[in-house]
């Protein structure tokens, strides 16, 4: 215990300056200072001033620093001068150092009306915002493709065999859902129709080229969107939260390089055999729906080798490349761009999977209508 125990005597003069005379031994385990009872007599006196005086002070640690903080903040807020004098040197070094900034207060984001988000200019000025963040985003993973060509990059062959095995094997099981069921359903649909016709055989033909044109890869790529675009959005968002992004780069290491080039070139490796594999469930889902029909299972897949077509599984296999890196960009442009927080790690995930089916709708239409031109 100290023999001079920590105090301060605070003395009002007649210009609304009043002087803090510190006193004491101010170290850990001494008498706590009365700084709610400080605040009060200063607001009492109507002070326009607060001096510091270390004059009497005895020896100091962290607990005078802690304390001088204290009343250097509340000034600020109460918006009265703040000057020290006759501390000791370190001290007096300490405390312009920690006061030499003032202390970061995050913007308040400004609360619009609801009409104002109809504002055209305000819808401009966000559609501009968002342009230029995503060619700032591609211009970098151009830079980092173009690196990883000459092979100057910093992606991890083991990160990418990593990634393949995430958003492949571990897919499987949804995958195979949704694609029988699809398949089912396209069957359902055309039994409907064509056998008011008499021409319930050519289900087989219905449910093949479907499949491989457009339901296969279209319902492969919305449920990697919900499942790998999502999961990208929150891995790398998560990482912007720990600062481990701000890590990378400060070791002079390219994020883009390191944590997205894998991603993007393990789901355009891994989304073509999953539409393979959705197709072919696909195919067998409209099997078990043809059986019910009367259909036997020799002349389905009869119907169905007639079917199968270059054209028409190319086109599927295109179109899953443009899905994988569609949906692979609007996941890592998210996490990549996220704010540092778990509610802005949520926003980006949901942001990841809507922008991804978006784009998803988009490129289809485009792509079928380009198609329909060159008749592919």
């Amino acid at each position: 215990m100290t023999d001079k125990p920590a105090g301060f005597n605070l003395i009002h003069h007649a210009d609304k300056q009043s002087c803090l005379e510190l006193s004491g031994d101010w170290v850990q385990g001494c008498a706590a200072a009365d700084f709610d009872g400080l605040c009060a007599t200063l607001e009492a006196q109507a002070s326009s001033e607060l001096v510091v005086d270390g004059a009497s002070l005895g020896q100091w640690d962290s607990t005078l620093m802690a304390f001088l903080l204290q009343c250097h903040a509340y000034c600020r807020r109460e918006q009265l001068a703040f000057s020290a004098r006759n501390l000791p040197d370190s001290a007096g070094k300490l405390l312009a150092l920690a006061t030499a900034v003032d202390a970061h207060t995050p913007p308040q984001p400004p609360r619009t009306p609801a009409l104002a988000s109809l504002n055209p200019l305000r819808l401009l000025a966000m559609v501009r915002d968002r342009l230029a963040e995503s060619m700032a985003f591609i211009g970098e993973l151009s830079v980092a493709l173009a690196r990883l060509v000459t092979g100057r990059s910093n992606t991890r062959f083991v990160d990418f065999r990593h990634f393949c095995y995430q958003a492949g094997p571990d897919a499987f099981a949804i995958i195979s859902l949704t694609s029988v069921l699809v398949g089912m359903i396209l069957a359902y649909l055309g039994a409907v129709q064509l056998q008011q016709f008499g021409a319930g055989l050519y289900v087989a033909n219905l449910v093949t080229i479907g499949m491989l044109r457009e339901m296969g890869v279209l319902m492969t790529a919305v449920v990697m969107a919900g499942r790998t675009g999502a999961a990208y959005a929150a891995q790398l968002g998560t990482m912007q939260t720990n600062e481990e992004i701000d890590a990378i780069t400060t070791m002079g290491i390219s994020p883009v390089e390191f944590l997205v080039v894998p991603r993007i070139l393990a789901l355009i490796v891994v989304m073509p055999l999953l539409t393979l594999y959705a197709d072919l469930l696909g195919i067998v889902g409209g099997g078990l729906v043809a059986g019910g029909m009367g259909i036997t299972p020799l002349q389905y897949i009869s119907q169905s080798e007639l079917s199968i077509k270059l054209s028409h599984l190319s086109v599927g296999l295109i179109k899953s490349v443009v899905f994988a890196i569609l949906i692979a960009v609007a996941g890592c442009r998210a996490g990549i761009n996220s704010g540092r927080s778990s509610a802005a790690v949520g926003q980006a995930a949901t942001e990841a999977v809507v922008t991804a089916i978006v784009y998803l709708i988009i490129a289809d239409a485009a792509i079928n209508i380009l198609f329909q031109q060159i008749k592919f």
